[in-house]
């Protein structure tokens, strides 16, 4: 079992790791998501199996400062920025 993380860097390493495989695997379902304006509903099994693994892995003060939900913005949700729907 690998130590667990308490440093910031590592942890934000670690979020934005978990959320550009969420990305990777899930492309076309993050489309129809944010096309369809069902983002967190469609993809909530990713993302709360996604957010456990974090939490496993970092400290409880880290989990803390939200670096996962970050995360799941900056590398899953920016990166559709051109992407033509009615939320943005």
């Amino acid at each position: 079992m690998a130590a667990i993380i308490d440093d910031d860097k590592r942890a934000q390493r670690k979020a934005r790791a978990i959320a550009s495989d969420i990305y990777l695997y899930n492309k076309a379902k993050i489309e129809e998501s944010l096309k369809s304006d069902s983002f967190f509903e469609d993809l909530s099994e990713f993302i709360t199996e996604g957010r456990d693994l974090f939490r496993s892995s970092v400290t409880p003060e880290l989990f803390k400062k939200n670096y996962f939900d970050r995360a799941i913005v900056d590398r899953v949700i920016k990166p559709m920025a051109a992407l033509k729907t009615d939320i943005w």
